[in-house]
């Protein structure tokens, strides 16, 4: 009998893969019959117990997880379905676009109607090249918008949709309704109205202006005359015996050279700022990174960011906002769009990987960091590259003592260098393999000193940091030697001159 050629490669495959890791995929097998049988809650327990197993294949957990998520959605387990979309989305699976639309749909059957039509949002964005799902989305994204009372922007939904899918009824149907209520002619009269924001979700339009001028100005003034600007004087000047006419002239303006702000007057800042100080007993708590995060965050405001604060935040807080993070910098323009993630807390090195410490990890052993912490490569500067932003910062104050002493063999001292991402800048409050202190302040030293040196005006970024590296090193007695790692094309400042 001829092995179907599906089953000859998953043959293959674990004959490949050692003893123990091989009988860990077994529970994903397992998992992914339940699933195709339509046996949910049995797919849900093989798979959780897949991920709870230490030498299991870490390359299919974005699938593993898409799998449990899609299983409790069809349990109508919306509030399990949502994170584990999230944890999908992170980790960067394929499908992207199809599970942000599943996640539109758990966040629309719990009520969360702003959370579902982002989800949308960010489903158009990957989806919108292709007409029908495009339709879909707009269509159903409209329902939101209706029962929200936006009817201006369910009618730009659906026009748009009915581009995308001439004989889609439904959208007919509710165009329809809405015209009869006289939202086409609303429409009509609202600035951008007519056309559906859909990379932004829930945006507003601007306000209308008047640009027509008045009657009086000088550009609106008879044919032929000009404006005392511009004119020049040509009655010649009284002649005196033996001379030539003299012609006197205005001469011309010089335009100003455009200032660093002028030039980067479009430019779009984003920034996720946490500080994680509430640790348990078993793990540590830290005097400074509340402090540290809060100060960072108002000073990125006064630089122009749009700024996103957690403080003493868990596992699941910190995805959700990472992922509202993506979303921004994937919806902004790719040459004016800059992205920040700033982090203070415990940090840990594991199996190459730099994770970042949530203030509910509970780690007994090894695979526990995997589990119940983030991984900055994969999950937060992964994400950042894949994004618009034409440069990406990210600046870790995370390199205290190890936190997890019960596992204390498998991890390395302090924080490693990360692969540098394409337009990154990766800054750590010390050098790879070694450790700060806390701080004996309100703020821990590197930050204190960043704080510091982003005040000041026109300095590009590598000055900035290399200001307060000699800083750091100064007033640590030349034992804090903090580090930076770059990647970028162009400059940043984060105050103009």
């Amino acid at each position: 009998m001829k092995m179907h050629p599906y089953i000859f490669r998953l043959v293959w495959f674990v004959c490949l893969l050692p003893l123990g890791v091989s009988a860990q995929f077994k529970y994903y097998e397992k998992g992914y019959d339940h699933y195709m049988a339509g046996k949910y809650p049995q797919a849900i327990e093989s798979f959780s117990l897949y991920l709870t197993k230490n030498t299991r294949d870490k390359a299919l957990d974005p699938e593993v997880f898409y799998l449990r998520a899609l299983s409790y959605y069809k349990t109508n387990d919306f509030e399990r379905a949502i994170p584990d979309f999230e944890e999908t989305i992170l980790r960067d699976h394929a499908n992207k676009g199809n599970i942000y639309w599943f996640k539109a749909k758990a966040h629309d059957k719990l009520g969360a109607s702003t959370d579902a039509i982002d989800a949308y949002s960010a489903a158009l964005r990957l989806l919108g090249d292709q007409p029908e799902p495009k339709a879909k989305l707009l269509y159903e994204r409209s329902q939101l918008y209706v029962k929200a009372g936006q009817l201006v922007k369910a009618y730009a939904d659906l026009k748009e949709g009915s581009l995308a899918a001439p004989g889609h009824a439904d959208i007919k149907r509710e165009l329809d309704k809405l015209e009869k209520q006289g939202v086409a002619a609303r429409s009509s009269t609202t600035p951008d109205a007519g056309a559906s924001k859909t990379g932004m979700g829930n945006t507003t339009a601007p306000s209308a202006k008047n640009t027509a001028k008045p009657a009086n100005t000088p550009s609106s003034s008879r044919a032929g005359a000009t404006t005392p600007a511009t004119r020049k004087d040509t009655t010649p000047a009284k002649k005196e015996p033996g001379t030539a006419p003299v012609v006197v002239s205005t001469p011309p303006k010089v335009p100003a050279q455009p200032s660093l702000a002028d030039e980067y007057k479009d430019e779009k800042r984003y920034a996720l700022v946490i500080g994680n100080g509430a640790y348990p007993k078993g793990v540590g708590a830290l005097k400074n990174p509340v402090n540290d995060a809060t100060d960072m965050a108002k000073e990125l405001e006064a630089s122009n960011f749009d700024v996103t604060l957690l403080t003493n935040a868990t596992y699941g807080q910190i995805r959700a906002a990472l992922l509202r993070f993506k979303d921004k910098i994937d919806a902004g323009d790719k040459d004016n769009t800059v992205a920040l993630f700033y982090f203070a807390g415990h940090g840990v090195r594991h199996e190459e990987e730099n994770y970042l410490v949530p203030v509910d990890a509970s780690v007994e052993f090894e695979d526990d960091i995997a589990r119940y912490c983030f991984p900055t490569q994969r999950m937060v500067l992964g994400n950042m590259e894949r994004s618009n932003a034409r440069m990406n910062i990210v600046i870790l104050d995370a390199c205290r003592n190890n936190p997890f002493p019960a596992v204390n063999r498998s991890l390395s001292g302090g924080l490693g260098e990360m692969r540098r991402a394409r337009g990154s800048f990766i800054a750590y409050a010390t050098a790879p393999g070694s450790v700060a202190a806390d701080g004996s302040g309100r703020n821990g030293l590197y930050t204190q000193e960043l704080l510091k040196a982003m005040r000041k005006p026109g300095l590009t970024i590598e000055q900035v940091f290399k200001e307060v590296r000699a800083n750091v090193l100064r007033l640590s007695g030349n034992k804090q030697n903090t580090w930076d790692s770059s990647n970028i094309i162009g400059e940043f400042y984060f105050k103009f001159q």
